[in-house]
């Protein structure tokens, strides 16, 4: 039987830009080394989904996170990982993003996104924002 993931993501405004969002790059070497995806992380035991988000982007990134409404959740079936993936509109408190746990950052526009391989898990909610289905985002 395949192993089951929460997974949280953020969609992060550039501040004094919102259309631009933080997007990184996996590191090499792991699993799904050097796809892109949203900032976040797996949701531990005893954590809710909001202060997942805040513990992952403050180890990951060095940044405060202020966690709004959720925008998209959705299922992904990887041959080796079923990922359940819920993805929160986020703004910077504090910080500037470092690549703590990431190869790479970028601030990118959702058609810029589009060009970069991302994780599959993220593409449904890419699609869903290039189209501006995600509704309010603050």
């Amino acid at each position: 039987m395949k192993k089951a993931v929460r997974v949280v993501a953020a969609l992060i405004y550039r501040p004094g830009d919102d259309s631009r969002f933080l997007v990184q790059q996996r590191l090499p070497g792991g699993s799904r080394g050097l796809l892109w995806e949203f900032p976040g992380g797996k949701v531990e035991p005893g954590e809710s989904e909001p202060e997942a988000l805040v513990r992952e982007c403050r180890e990951e990134l060095d940044v405060t996170l202020h966690v709004g409404r959720q925008l998209w959740a959705g299922r992904h079936e990887y041959p080796d990982l079923t990922v359940d993936l819920t993805l929160y509109a986020a703004r910077l408190e504090s910080g500037e993003p470092k690549t703590l746990g990431a190869q790479a950052l970028a601030f990118l526009t959702p058609e810029q996104m589009r060009t970069l391989p991302f994780c599959e898990a993220d593409l449904p909610p890419l699609e869903e924002l290039v189209a501006g289905r995600l509704g309010p985002l603050r």
